[in-house]
């Protein structure tokens, strides 16, 4: 697979994700769907975010370090857009259960580093 096919895959399945996303955030009452229309809603984010961090990521590492580290890093790239992804929908969690505090915040920061460092050490 070229990183060019790559790219545009993905930002066709962004592009769908934020159409969902739009969906979701005008037509869905997260007072009246209760619970299910809160998973949709942040399983829908989680899909926008990691889909644009990781266009994001690989935009970035293209013009840092050209189109074949890029193309070598790619997996680098969708890794770290998940956990990224994960982050911001925990913090959105505890923010929307009013838990949010700082040193949660602090706390979910260090797992997700704890987590891509376990990752790289491993290569």
């Amino acid at each position: 697979m070229t990183l060019k096919s790559y790219v545009w895959g993905i930002r066709f399945l962004t592009f769908i994700s934020l159409s969902a996303l739009g969906f979701v955030v005008f037509h869905v009452d997260p007072e009246k769907s209760g619970f299910f229309g809160k998973v949709i809603f942040y399983s829908v984010l989680f899909f926008f975010l990691s889909g644009t961090l990781n266009l994001f990521l690989i935009f970035t590492r293209r013009k840092i370090m050209g189109s074949e580290a890029a193309l070598a890093n790619m997996g680098l790239s969708f890794r770290q857009s998940i956990l990224l992804s994960v982050l911001a929908i925990i913090l959105l969690i505890f923010q929307s259960f009013r838990m949010l505090v700082w040193w949660d915040g602090l706390l979910a920061v260090a797992a997700v580093f704890l987590i891509e460092l376990y990752f790289l050490s491993r290569n």
